[in-house]
């Protein structure tokens, strides 16, 4: 699949192979020998090849590329920062409207139009991690799916344990907050290795959730959702919400240098909205089970 969140076997975002919009597997700020960003400014980079027929360009060349103006993105086509940031928060406004539609159009104890939005979004999530081509309708239809679900399931929460849901709310802003700082700051670096342990380690998270779900099928009580095993669960939880937004700030930085088309930024939106969801349902389930709801 096609995005840098676990959850999904991301791993490798935005890589379709020679010829497509590769955002790399490398770190973001170093790249690594050989990798479609490394090798001069344009490199082996596969939008380079095709912007300039596949010839390789001399030093005089380069240097007069060194000395023209900067292309804006109009220009040239490519993503931007600002291009991630309004397709971001175009997609979380979606996903908020739709959370406060269920919020007051849905009872609290009605969970089954939740459950259906959650699969529904879930299967939209599939549809797009796997598709070739970025399509920005399904990745506003999927935030206002998972919006639904986000909303109905809130707003349950909320009335057994009332302020949970403005809890959970600044506790996912604050772990973005801290992760954006921490990233940009270089106090975590995205390296392969880090990739690697840190994929292991959802990897091994989403089974032990899954075998969880199947035990409870059959009656047995794991103790995940309860107690100190659960607190440790959630925390664990929220910090594997952490290492994808950091997985999403790496890939989005290497796309930006490597030239990725403009559209790929609402594959990057889509990456940063699961990573906050992510960070968002485990932050409500931690706080429930601190407040004593099991």
């Amino acid at each position: 699949m096609r995005s840098s969140n676990p959850v999904f076997s991301r791993e490798g975002a935005f890589t379709r192979g020679a010829g497509y919009a590769g955002f790399g597997t490398g770190t973001a700020r170093q790249p690594q020998a050989g990798s479609p960003y490394s090798g001069g400014p344009y490199g082996n980079n596969p939008y380079a090849r095709q912007q300039y027929g596949g010839q390789q360009l001399t030093d005089e060349q380069l240097y007069e590329m060194y000395q023209a103006p900067e292309a804006g993105p109009l220009q040239t086509g490519r993503m931007t920062m600002d291009d991630v940031v309004a397709r971001t928060a175009l997609t979380l406004l979606t996903l908020v409207a739709a959370g406060s539609a269920a919020w007051f159009v849905l009872p609290a104890e009605n969970y089954g139009f939740a459950v259906g939005a959650a699969v529904a979004a879930f299967v939209v999530g599939l549809v797009i991690s796997f598709k070739r081509s970025v399509s920005a309708p399904l990745i506003l239809v999927y935030a206002a799916l998972e919006g639904f679900f986000l909303g109905a399931i809130t707003k349950a929460l909320n009335t057994a344990l009332p302020g949970i849901a403005i809890q959970a709310v600044l506790g996912t802003a604050a772990v973005f907050a801290a992760m954006l700082i921490a990233y940009k700051s270089g106090r975590i670096r995205v390296t392969a290795r880090y990739t690697r342990v840190g994929t292991a380690i959802a990897m091994g998270f989403v089974i032990l959730l899954l075998v969880n779900l199947v035990a409870s099928m059959f009656g047995a009580d794991m103790g995940l959702r309860s107690g100190p095993l659960g607190i440790v669960v959630g925390l664990v939880g929220i910090g594997l919400g952490a290492f994808f937004l950091s997985l999403d700030f790496a890939q989005i930085e290497a796309g930006i240098r490597g030239g990725a088309p403009q559209q790929e930024s609402w594959r990057a939106a889509f990456g940063l909205t699961l990573s906050l969801v992510w960070i968002y349902l485990e932050m409500l389930r931690l706080i429930a089970i601190l407040r004593g709801d099991d």
